[in-house]
């Protein structure tokens, strides 16, 4: 069989990884699918990098030019962003090239666009290495879980966060500190907003979501909120009850609509979630039929990255001939049955909860705060006093069991309207489901 070309957008970490990845398990990958696959075309800034890493492939300057080359089958974007990148993309396919990607951004914002103009090109778009990095949570989300009606999705996909709140638990680290020490490793960029706000973790659960549930991509339904204001104490009482703190992403289908959302959670130290500390990313994804699963692994880096990628190569190789009908559907269902469906408002979910109050300590405190819980129809689960600060003021920490997150809201209002309340109620999300199998 003739050997399949690819043109790769972009040599750095990831593109770097993928060359390497081709190179070093080139005799591997042909006897996979009994053909080669050859870099023929080349495009990044620096023309001596693209010489030394692929020298029999010719450079290109202009990312438009590959993808018209006919010397080019599969054209795999690393550019990553949405600026370049999805013009590249969106030029490529109108030319009948399939497309490999690793750009999380591009597909959650531009996904339906893009999937849509594949369609009728009748070309494929694969993004394994879009989330997650090398663990295979796109091609289980596809195919490894196709009988199943998929109920929720839960997972730890940024592992910079990971890393930060994993040094907060063992070390007692203030979060400025440890950010400080990821950048210093290279875990964090000088800006890491995206990671640390919750950006990089909503495009991936985004593009799971709409895997799981058959709808369109719909990165501005999902709520965000990050790690940059998380405090040390929280992180270490959660652990004195038995829960840790995680950065997830998660959705979950309801009666009501799909929850799309990114947020710190409390998890219970006994699930193996809880457990997944540094840098590394675990997905949990629960289905109808098969229970719970869980995906862990390496959820960045060059050649965990790259790993994907080239299974995305590979994939595309196997099918590039064979009818679009019997191809796996970009997201998961047939096109004409990817339906939108209700988004449920962040105030409309149900999770239990944790809250630490600053009050007096005196007398009664504790009744009025459990009082006006019980207002908006909050029960206790568990509460704890911590001692004594700046001779007065106490903290007081309470673990809920699930509520409507309107009605933590509204409770939590009238809590920091009392007068023997000094500071705004910390409020955390726990996770809602029990047990420690997953």
């Amino acid at each position: 069989m003739k050997p399949v070309n690819i043109g790769i957008l972009g040599l750095g970490t990831v593109g770097g990884g993928t060359v390497r990845v081709l190179q070093d398990n080139a005799a591997e990958i042909s006897r996979r699918l009994g053909r080669e696959v050859c870099i023929s075309a080349v495009c990044d800034s620096s023309e001596e990098k693209a010489r030394v890493l692929c020298p029999a492939a010719a450079f290109v300057k202009e990312p438009s030019e590959l993808v018209r080359r006919a010397d080019v089958d599969v054209v795999v974007e690393l550019f990553g962003g949405t600026g370049a990148a999805k013009d590249a993309v969106l030029k490529a396919i109108e030319n009948g090239k399939h497309i490999v990607t690793a750009n999380k951004k591009l597909l959650a914002e531009y996904g339906n666009e893009i999937f849509l103009l594949a369609g009728q090109k009748n070309v494929m778009v694969q993004f394994e290495a879009a989330v997650a990095g090398g663990i295979p949570i796109i091609k289980a989300l596809r195919e490894g879980l196709a009988a199943n009606h998929i109920q929720s999705i839960a997972g730890i996909i940024n592992g910079t966060s990971n890393f930060i709140l994993t040094e907060m638990r063992e070390k007692g680290s203030a979060f400025a500190e440890v950010l400080k020490q990821a950048q210093e490793l290279g875990y964090a960029e000088a800006d890491p907003t995206f990671d640390i706000e919750g950006h990089d973790a909503g495009h991936k659960i985004t593009i799971m979501s709409a895997l799981a549930f058959g709808t369109p991509l719909n990165f501005n339904a999902c709520y965000l909120e990050g790690i940059s204001k998380l405090d040390s104490r929280d992180i270490k009482y959660a652990e004195e009850l038995g829960y840790r703190v995680k950065l997830l992403g998660i959705t979950r289908k309801t009666a009501k609509g799909v929850e799309l959302r990114v947020h710190p959670t409390l998890v219970p130290e006994c699930r193996l979630l809880a457990n997944v500390n540094g840098v590394m990313n675990a997905v949990r994804v629960d289905a109808d039929m098969v229970g719970e699963t869980l995906y862990y692994g390496a959820g960045a880096g060059a050649l965990p990255t790259a790993s994907a990628v080239v299974a995305d190569i590979i994939d595309i190789c196997r099918l590039i001939t064979a009818d679009p009908g019997n191809r796996v559907p970009h997201l998961a269902f047939q096109p004409g049955r990817v339906k939108a469906q209700p988004m449920l408002p962040m105030d409309e979910i149900t999770s239990s909860y944790y809250l630490r109050v600053q009050a007096e300590d005196q007398p009664g405190v504790l009744g009025q705060i459990a009082n006006l819980l019980a207002e908006e129809n909050v029960s206790i689960e568990a509460l704890i006093q911590k001692g004594v600060f700046n001779g007065s003021l106490a903290e007081i920490v309470i673990l809920t069991h699930s509520t409507v997150e309107k009605h933590i809201k509204s409770a939590i209002a009238a809590i920091e309207s009392l007068d023997v309340v000094y500071a705004p109620v910390v409020m955390i999300r726990m996770e809602s489901l029990h047990g420690c199998n997953g």
